[in-house]
């Protein structure tokens, strides 16, 4: 860019020296050079202050690794590479044999908790029938036992009872307070075993219940679907190969629907004139003597080459020697999409911060950008 503004200031002499016929002497020569050293340095110095130019520019992208979350065998594969999907949609399917099994296994298991929970049910509605049964026969008994024993009691010698009568109706008496004392036992087993819940669900029946769900599950992830909407890119699995659950092995690239966004370089002296919303100028070296108009949205919070990590050695003195940039993105008033461009395509990005510019020289800038983009025509100069 620096070149091009003093290429055109020595064409613009020329052309002058040319049109007035001007003499080359000591006198017009040093002044215009020294001329153009002053204009020149000035507004290269304000220009790239005020309006920060990224040599580098890139557009942005995420992609998401395809892992399945069981391992298996794919069985189909049913995308076509580059097609953009919706959300849920099947990209392909592992062989579900052994998950199928498992599952009816589980859903059999969890039918017959369930029959048993009714049964216990019943038997607790039995148990308290019992109870009440039990309960009145030894009342019953206990009345006998205790009109014996006044009888025999009050009549003394001239008791109509014997002694005999009198232990046979405690013997009945005892043995209806034993059964009573079984069956009120029997129906607290059984009130324990059907009132045992979580969650309002029989204890038994719940656990047999997440062993289905566990199950139900394991089946549904031999379906790996699109985790939102966006492109499978570069499918390179076929039906037979091995498709395994370790993240460090995705199967496919997947690329969700986002806005594309520009990311370019700046010097970390642009800073002060990076201000979120200022309007940005990019280029692509993918379309010729085009420039995209947007915003400049926002400065990434940290820079790669002043990170460290826990290690076991020493940080080298080359880690912080080495400089860095600011990365910047910016989002573009069009949809590239529109232009049939690859995800990626690179290009050159200014800001223009019209705040602080009492010159005005924010038009020389998005001059110099648009001869720029001329150029890519005939070859994509940085």
């Amino acid at each position: 860019m620096d070149l091009i503004i003093i290429l055109t200031y020595t064409a613009i002499c020329i052309a002058i020296f040319k049109i007035f016929k001007l003499p080359l002497n000591k006198w017009t020569v040093p002044t215009a050079v020294l001329g153009g050293i002053a204009i020149l340095s000035a507004l290269l110095l304000i220009m790239n202050y005020n309006h920060p130019y990224a040599k580098y520019a890139k557009e942005i992208f995420v992609t998401i690794p395809i892992v399945p979350q069981v391992t298996g065998t794919v069985a189909t594969v049913e995308v076509v590479p580059n097609v953009e999907v919706k959300k849920g949609t099947v990209l392909f399917t592992l062989e579900n044999t052994q998950q199928t099994i498992a599952l009816k296994q589980a859903e059999a298991a969890l039918a017959e908790s369930k029959n048993a929970v009714l049964q216990k049910d019943e038997s607790l509605v039995a148990a308290i029938s019992q109870v009440k049964k039990a309960q009145a026969e030894r009342d019953r008994t206990k009345a006998s036992y205790d009109r014996v024993k006044d009888g025999h009691e009050k009549a003394g010698v001239n008791s109509p009872f014997t002694q005999q009568e009198l232990d046979n109706k405690l013997n009945f008496y005892l043995s209806a307070e034993a059964t009573l004392t079984t069956a009120k036992s029997e129906e607290r087993r059984l009130r324990l075993v059907t009132e045992s819940k979580i969650l309002g669900e029989n204890t038994q029946v719940a656990q047999l219940q997440a062993v289905r769900d566990k199950a139900q599950l394991d089946y549904d992830r031999t379906f790996i679907k699109a985790p939102v909407d966006g492109m499978p890119t570069q499918v390179g699995i076929r039906p037979g190969t091995r498709a395994t659950s370790l993240p460090l092995a995705p199967v496919m690239s997947f690329i969700p629907t986002e806005k594309r966004k520009i990311a370019a370089l700046f010097f970390q002296n642009s800073l002060r004139r990076l201000e979120d919303g200022l309007a940005a100028e990019v280029i692509l070296d993918a379309v010729p003597g085009k420039v995209f108009t947007g915003k400049f949205v926002s400065i990434l919070p940290a820079m790669a080459e002043g990170q460290i990590q826990a290690f076991g050695t020493l940080i080298p003195a080359s880690v912080i020697s080495k400089g860095g940039f600011v990365i910047g993105i910016i989002e573009l008033d069009e949809d590239l999409s529109d232009y049939n461009l690859p995800l990626g395509v690179q290009g050159q990005a200014v800001v223009i911060n019209h705040k602080h510019d009492i010159l005005h020289v924010s038009m020389v800038r998005k001059i110099l950008l648009r001869m720029m983009a001329w150029l890519k025509y005939v070859y994509p100069i940085k």
